[in-house]
């Protein structure tokens, strides 16, 4: 039996590549509120029927779950109490600190290691490693969903719009901060780059860029990266869950990076 290892959709891993990798994906919640689209997390009753049903097909190897940032979704909180039902260490919930790919990346390296029989610990701990390797930059087309949402304070809200047409934001210990102001798309793509270049130095870089409603855009985006960064550099490119597409609003493009350890590996 193998370590079973569980994310929400939030890491908007493709169907493909979690069926491969063996990965549950727990769809988040999506509501129509009259004209308005909302979004909730997960119950800790919905996170301990599914850790459970994995228990059941890990057995005593136990379950690694993956949920986005604690300071974006109540998720966290529910899956830290689904967790505490079942027996001490069956289930580890990891601290992301992040949403998108880089959870996402996080999950296809511990399901990884769990296909060749990898322990609970040594998952978790590639997990944690991943994560902290990973840095998601986000551009937006606008800024509206996203202040809307709440999931900006009103002051970055308020300096992003007097400042910046297509700001880059910037998954900082969980939260969302500036990154960048940049008043273009071209000039907020070579900022995109610019960004990658420094933090990969030479070294080649995993790269996951996610797009709403941007599937040309994200390709220029694609190519740009491609020519810039380290050769041995991999690309991968997925749709933004459409329970983040309601808060990034239309045009946006998440990019999240992973980046080579400083031994290499």
């Amino acid at each position: 039996m193998a370590v079973r290892v569980i994310t929400d959709s939030s890491a908007c891993l493709p169907d493909e590549v979690a069926d491969e990798l063996d990965i549950t994906v727990i769809d988040l919640h999506m509501m129509q509120n009259g004209e308005e689209r909302t979004t909730s997390g997960l119950s800790s009753l919905e996170l301990a029927a599914a850790y459970a049903r994995q228990l059941e097909r890990g057995g005593d190897a136990g379950v690694l779950a993956l949920h986005l940032s604690k300071d974006l979704s109540s998720t966290w909180s529910a899956a830290v109490t689904a967790a505490a039902v079942f027996a001490e260490g069956a289930v580890r919930v990891v601290d992301t600190g992040s949403l998108g790919m880089a959870v996402g990346a996080a999950a296809m390296a511990a399901a990884k290691l769990a296909k060749g029989g990898a322990s609970l610990e040594e998952c978790y701990d590639i997990a944690v490693d991943t994560l902290k390797r990973s840095e998601t930059w986000i551009y937006l087309h606008r800024i509206d969903e996203l202040r809307r949402s709440g999931r900006i304070s009103t002051a970055t809200a308020m300096v992003s719009t007097a400042l910046a047409n297509r700001p880059i934001m910037r998954v900082h210990e969980g939260r969302m901060e500036i990154a960048a102001k940049t008043r273009t798309q071209s000039k907020a793509f070579a900022k995109l780059v610019e960004l990658a270049q420094i933090r990969a130095e030479d070294a080649p870089v995993f790269v996951a860029i996610a797009q709403n409603e941007a599937r040309e855009a994200a390709k220029a985006l694609e190519e740009l990266l491609t020519d810039s960064l380290p050769e041995g550099s991999s690309f991968m490119m997925v749709d933004v869950d459409p329970t983040l597409a309601v808060h990034s609003g239309p045009g946006a493009i998440a990019v999240s990076c992973v980046f080579s350890a400083e031994d290499g590996i």
